[in-house]
């Protein structure tokens, strides 16, 4: 049976791949890779951390909601406690998307589009959450999502208790 000229070409070049023959297949230098390796949270440690920072916040008196998103913004993991007010999943889930999208913790996006500052227009678009209490989820870096929380007294506490989520699974993460 005579071979096509592709199969020869399809030989040689597996040939080549496997060290059989004297060719080597090689991408360009300038030519980018057709795909890319994300590292993405699993939804159990997604889970770990809003149940940690949900914890922290009801230790110190606060009701508020916590939520884990992955890179691309979308929820992983939300809790929301018994009291914490109705606004609180949406809030939380905005700072965290904010943080992810910026790759800088929400009180960090606030102090960034003040007025007059080069990125202020970003406030008007209302996904952006210009108020503390979510941070990037980075590791290796990578950035891996981001954690909101939403219902504590101040920007600030919403950020300590985000904190705590991330505390709770930097051994997990870290690569």
């Amino acid at each position: 049976m005579a071979s096509t000229s592709w199969q020869r070409g399809a030989t040689l070049a597996l040939a080549g791949l496997l060290g059989l023959g004297g060719t080597v297949a090689v991408q360009a230098a300038d030519t980018p890779a057709a795909t890319f390796t994300v590292r993405q949270l699993t939804p159990e440690t997604a889970l770990r951390a809003v149940q940690a920072a949900l914890t922290h916040c009801r230790g110190l008196g606060y009701q508020v909601s916590a939520v884990v998103v992955d890179r691309a913004g979308l929820p992983q993991a939300l809790l929301r406690d018994r009291l914490a007010g109705a606004h609180t999943p949406d809030v939380a889930t905005r700072k965290a998307w904010t943080a992810v999208s910026v790759k800088m913790s929400s009180a960090g996006f606030a102090a960034e589009t003040q007025a007059g500052k080069p990125m202020s227009g970003l406030r008007g678009d209302p996904r952006f959450m210009a108020a503390g209490g979510g941070l990037p989820i980075e590791a290796g870096g990578s950035l891996l999502g981001a954690i909101g929380v939403s219902g504590a007294p101040g920007g600030d506490a919403d950020e300590a208790c985000a904190a705590k989520g991330l505390q709770a699974i930097a051994d997990d993460i870290e690569f």
